[in-house]
């Protein structure tokens, strides 16, 4: 017995309660650094717009498609996602959104003109589809149940990570000439994609995906890798073919024991998800949808990007102060992502979750009220200006505490095998589409009602979502992958083991 808790302790260490392999944490490191390209856009381009629009000289509008066009052609990339990853693998589907990514963040440093930008844009937003949809559901897939939680939500500390790093670099290079600034702070994201596309070479593909191939023996190979003991590799390696037999063996495929390759990419996913969903199928597209919807619908994305815009409406014009603002936020968003990837194997996702989405709304409803006085006030006095800054760090940091980690650790937990690569796309697909449209949107909106209305109405939102999550999200905490199916069809999920054997796999 003491050898065996040896070789387990060289394997990994515990944090937040679980016990976490250190091959499966480099894993999840590796793939969720895709997702600081979003952080790190969201962060830089509150920042940049505000040069590129006295640079480039456009107007409002100009800048709203400029912001909001990455979110929505991200959706094409999320869309593509889920077949692709089926098709090539989850490793190499990292591999092509950072290399998308990459030509994206280049031609927009070096855009000489806003059309140019704009075509950087587009390329930047299909490679952010890709890494959004990808990274969690490698990280789900390689992950024990036990620590899949903090595991599964490292690409929300991966934006959170590259927001604060956008508005560093805002800071940083503020005081650059304009022609010059905006283009060294959209150009910089290139250098992640390029850690990302070396990483990979350490990484091994999803075991799960493997199997779902027919290589049953590389899939041994790398839980063998990722799990604790030999023991827990088998248990893990049983459970996974037990999942995917229940395709295999109805298809011309083959078993999941065969040694051959299988000619399983994903077919029949959309019919099955959209047209013929089981009860528990159902259960779980509803749910991953609605989260994916109200995680954008709360208007973070777009107050983040726009953060420098409400401010200055506050009073603070200052370029530097703003820009000081936006990372005293980014600090507070960093702590409290972190604080929810340590805890969420130890709480659960539900707690964090309504405790996150509770506190939104307070703070929304803080800012629109503090707002609403400053937009009636000549004076414009501190203590108003305190509060706008306290409720958005305090909005943030609520989102990061729920909805920002919890939405990509749902989406890519709650699918069953055959269903989780493309179910996951067309979730995020949904994310991606509402962040294009508020953010495309919300100084128009805001123009119109102010900035204290759009506030109370983002409140008002997420009022509806925390009904939503109490009503609709089980908990999935310390479930493997393969118990999913269980869990969601059985309403009182306290006795989902009765519908263990479930054939929703």
């Amino acid at each position: 017995m003491e050898t065996i808790e040896d070789k387990r302790s060289e394997r990994g260490f515990v944090l937040g309660g679980a016990r976490i392999n250190k091959f499966t944490l480099l894993c999840a490191l590796l793939a969720s650094t895709n997702s600081i390209l979003l952080g790190y856009d969201i962060g830089v381009m509150s920042g940049a717009v505000l040069f590129i629009k006295e640079n480039l000289k456009i107007s409002s509008v100009q800048e709203e498609i400029l912001v909001g066009t990455l979110n929505v052609f991200s959706l094409v990339g999320s869309l593509a996602s889920g077949k692709t990853s089926d098709y090539i693998g989850r490793r190499y589907t990292i591999v092509l959104a950072a290399a998308t990514f990459l030509i994206g963040a280049l031609l927009m440093g070096l855009a000489p003109s806003f059309s140019f930008l704009m075509a950087g844009r587009i390329i930047a937003g299909i490679g952010v589809g890709y890494s959004l949809m990808i990274s969690p559901v490698y990280a789900a897939e390689i992950s024990p149940a036990m620590s899949r939680g903090f595991l599964t939500s490292l690409p929300e500390v991966f934006i959170t990570f590259g927001i604060l790093l956008g508005y560093i670099m805002n800071y940083a290079l503020s005081s650059l000439p304009q022609h010059l600034n905006w283009r060294l702070m959209l150009g910089l994201a290139a250098i992640p994609s390029i850690g990302v596309a070396l990483g990979v070479i350490a990484m091994p593909e999803s075991p799960r995906w493997l199997v779902m191939q027919g290589k049953v023996n590389q899939a041994k190979e790398v839980l063998i890798k990722t799990s604790n003991s030999k023991e827990e590799a088998e248990l893990r390696l049983e459970e996974i073919k037990k999942a995917a037999s229940l395709v295999l063996e109805t298809s011309p495929i083959g078993s999941p024991d065969s040694a051959h390759q299988s000619n399983w990419h994903g077919q029949g996913v959309w019919k099955e998800l959209l047209l013929r969903p089981t009860r528990p199928v159902r259960r779980m597209l509803i749910t991953a949808i609605g989260i994916n919807f109200f995680m954008q619908a709360s208007g973070n994305d777009a107050v983040m990007y726009y953060c420098p815009e409400v401010f200055r409406a506050a009073g603070i014009h200052n370029k530097k102060e703003l820009f000081g603002v936006n990372v005293i936020m980014g600090i507070a968003k960093t702590s409290f992502v972190l604080f929810s990837a340590l805890y969420l194997d130890r709480f659960g996702r539900r707690p964090l979750l309504l405790v996150g989405s509770i506190g939104m709304v307070m703070s929304l409803a803080g800012l629109g009220l503090g707002s609403k006085f400053l937009e009636h006030s000549d004076s414009k006095p501190s203590w108003a200006i305190v509060l706008c800054i306290v409720a958005v760090c305090a909005d943030v940091s609520f989102f990061s505490i729920g909805l920002g980690p919890i939405t990509w650790v749902y989406s890519s937990e709650i699918f069953p095998m055959r269903l989780r690569a493309q179910g996951s796309s067309l979730a995020i697909s949904v994310n991606r589409l509402v962040s294009g449209v508020v953010s495309m949107t919300f100084l128009t909106i805001s123009n119109k009602i102010t900035f204290g209305g759009m506030f109370f109405v983002l409140a008002g939102i997420m009022v509806v979502g925390t009904i939503f999550f109490y009503v609709f999200l089980p908990e999935t905490k310390g479930k493997t992958l393969e118990e999913m199916g269980a869990v969601f069809e059985n309403k009182d999920t306290k006795n989902h083991n009765k519908g263990r054997e479930m054939a929703v796999v």
